[in-house]
């Protein structure tokens, strides 16, 4: 049996890729990012080669197909010049970095870089710049959400709500939290589950049937934008009316959803949420977080020098970054958080990932917006399920999609269920092909075309090379 795919039933494709190509108003952004080559990615070593973005990397063999965006995006090329600015200022400046800003440095103040860093990040999640904040990491945040708004009554509202293959973190978060309260998971946690066997997609009505069943006695629902595994997007909006109309506090995690869709979190009435930054906002390996608390939900009704200045607020775990910055340095002990989301601040966040973070957010910036990307995505992300469809029925029979067909209903992502015993011997082909993607074991790949870096030819190339793994499987499977 042959590995290798028949040319001609992708000849069509591939002249359509290079017009869709040449008509893409983003295609410069890709020039952005520093795509590794086949040769980066099966070398052991570093190597010696210039990792600026400079010819010496770029002319040494052609780019690898990188499709894994929804796992860790790509590098800037823009980030090593902010980090050695920031390297710089640290160098010459020492702790006056904090207060002094450079004539020839673009970066702001250490003091002010979260501010900067949340007024980047802000119109990406729809979202007014007083109500979210660049700060820990999204388990760290999640909890510091739910030890907030999470106030449960045990006999009242003491349930929290969530999806029965949430992501593993945010499973533990909900199971710590209700233990931290001296009740049980047993009673006082409720998932969702999916009543497919085949596949775990989860209808708006499902969601809505279950807090209906429990409104009496939740206190708390958490649930994805987008679901990690099956890469379905969830109505953000409809759901959260949908629970508050139960009077019950919801928060979002959009690990998959920042820097992917179009979010309006201000507008939907969203209470909170909480995010990374390395997947499609492309800051680098667990770089800082951020959240999202809507206005209403963090005032501040009195100055510090009230007599009782805490009535004012509502409770949170606080720390002094957090601190009205006004008396921040003062180094009093009375806590008064400054108005917003970025009164829930704990310590000085790390510099160095802000720097990294606001790197990225800058290219997002050339992008005009999410809207254009995300119809970018959406055409990135139909074409990539045309491409499936172009496989041959052999090749078509050995896998299926499991992630909604709906464009409305998905991000840059196609979650692909392989044949029992396929999955080792399909990436190995698109190893060697240099194709990057994400596994989910036992059996489902990942695939997420990021409309800021990837091209309608990373999709083409991708199917192709499916097809030749799973053939190549299907004659060695590993069980």
């Amino acid at each position: 049996m042959s590995a290798s795919p028949d040319q001609s039933r992708y000849a069509g494709l591939r002249a359509q890729a290079e017009v869709l190509d040449g008509e893409d108003s983003l295609r410069h952004l890709r020039n952005e990012f520093l795509i590794p080559s086949h040769a980066d990615i099966q070398r052991k070593t570093l190597g010696q080669e210039d990792r600026s973005g400079n010819a010496d990397h770029t002319d040494e063999a052609k780019p690898c197909t990188y499709l894994c965006g929804n796992s860790l995006g790509l590098q800037p090329k823009r980030t090593a010049t902010r980090i050695q600015q920031y390297l710089g200022t640290w160098a010459t400046q020492g702790v006056q970095g904090h207060f002094k800003p450079l004539e020839d440095s673009p970066l702001p103040t250490w003091l002010d870089a979260d501010a900067r860093a949340a007024s980047l990040i802000a119109p990406i999640v729809g979202a007014d710049e007083s109500e979210v904040a660049v700060m820990q990491t999204l388990t760290a945040n999640l909890h510091l959400l739910m030890s907030a708004f999470y106030r449960p009554d045990p006999n009242g509202r003491h349930k929290i709500i969530l999806e029965n293959k949430a992501f593993p973190s945010d499973h533990f978060a909900v199971l710590s939290q209700i233990r931290h309260h001296g009740l049980s998971p047993e009673t006082s946690m409720v998932t969702i589950e999916s009543p497919f066997s085949e596949d775990p997609v989860i209808s708006t009505y499902d969601i809505q049937s279950l807090i209906s069943k429990h409104a009496a006695d939740t206190a708390l629902i958490i649930l994805p934008g987008i679901q990690y595994y099956t890469g379905q997007l969830f109505d953000i909006p409809t759901i959260t009316a949908f629970a508050h109309k139960h009077g019950i506090f919801i928060i979002w995690d959009l690990a998959h959803a920042a820097g992917n869709v179009s979010l309006s979190l201000h507008d939907w009435d969203v209470d909170a949420a909480a995010w990374c930054t390395y997947k499609y906002l492309n800051g680098g390996p667990g770089c800082i977080g951020g959240l999202f608390i809507h206005s209403r939900n963090s005032l501040v009704t009195t100055t510090i020098a009230d007599e009782n200045p805490e009535r004012g607020y509502g409770n949170r775990l606080s720390g002094w970054w957090g601190n009205d910055k006004g008396t921040r340095f003062a180094m009093q002990t009375k806590f008064h958080p400054v108005k917003g989301a970025a009164g829930f601040q704990l310590s000085n966040p790390s510099i160095l990932d802000i720097t990294s973070l606001s790197a990225s957010l800058e290219v997002f910036g050339l992008a005009g917006g999410m809207k254009a990307l995300r119809e970018k995505s959406k055409k990135l992300t139909a074409f990539l399920e045309n491409c499936l469809a172009h496989m041959s029925e052999e090749a078509r029979a050995l896998v299926r999609t499991i992630t909604p067909s709906d464009p409305e209903q998905r991000g840059a992502q196609l979650s692909l269920m392989l044949n029992d015993g396929l999955l080792s011997s399909t990436l190995k082909v698109l190893e060697e092909r240099g194709i990057i993607v994400d596994e989910r074991k036992p059996n489902v790949i990942r695939v997420a075309p990021a409309p800021l870096y990837n091209s309608f030819q990373d999709c083409l190339t991708f199917a192709e090379g499916l097809e030749a793994g799973l053939l190549a499987a299907q004659t060695s499977p590993q069980i």
